[in-house]
């Protein structure tokens, strides 16, 4: 009986890295920003904020550098794999613009919903990115009355709300694709544990030389 060989080619080893980079760095800029929320106003205020410098395992500071940089590393992940699934992009894109014009039947309804939520999840962080790159080249801590195309306090909005429309599709992506997350996962430390194995044992009986 011929054992089953593993499906894990090299693309699907270079997806799930690309991915896991995208939602380790997504998790941690989600949490970051629950201070954020939590805690949304800053500075001293002449003693009338009793929450500044507030330390919640974190200083204020070191809470926004975290969000700040785990929010670059999430924006260059998602361009990579944007880049990668391309093809798939557009060909999606196709076929549905097909189905909205009557040229082609409807899709299914769970391919309907991952179309419809990645779509939405791809908007959102995409205005969530575009607000971010505004605080970096003009931060917070900055002059509150610089324009561009909108107000600080209007950026701030947009960003924050992007970023919770973003977080509740990002979870919704990530249950409707647990199974793929599950199967590839072990079968990617599945054969690194088979390989230490296999390297252990072929130490363990290499001859000793005279």
């Amino acid at each position: 009986m011929k054992t089953k060989k593993s499906t894990l080619t090299q693309k699907l080893r270079q997806n799930w890295w690309i991915d896991a980079a995208l939602g380790i760095s997504a998790v941690v800029a989600i949490l970051s920003s629950l201070y954020f929320l939590a805690y949304p106003v800053s500075g001293f205020q002449g003693g009338r904020n009793p929450q500044y410098d507030l330390r919640v395992i974190l200083d204020r500071t070191e809470w926004d550098v975290l969000h700040t940089w785990t929010g670059v590393l999430m924006i260059f992940a998602a361009l990579v794999h944007i880049i990668i699934h391309w093809d798939w992009i557009i060909g999606t894109a196709k076929r549905s613009w097909q189905v909205v014009t009557g040229k082609r039947n409807k899709f299914a309804g769970r391919l309907t919903y991952n179309i419809v939520l990645d779509v939405v999840t791809a908007l959102s962080f995409i205005i969530c990115a575009l607000s971010s790159v505004y605080f970096l080249v003009l931060p917070a801590s900055g002059p509150v009355g610089q324009v561009v195309i909108f107000n600080k306090a209007t950026w701030d909005l947009i960003h924050t709300w992007s970023g919770i429309v973003f977080t509740m599709t990002a979870v919704l992506h990530f249950v409707l694709h647990w199974k793929w997350v599950t199967n590839i996962t072990k079968k990617m430390f599945g054969n690194l544990f088979k390989k230490s194995l296999i390297n252990e044992a072929s130490t363990d009986f290499e001859p000793v030389q005279g």
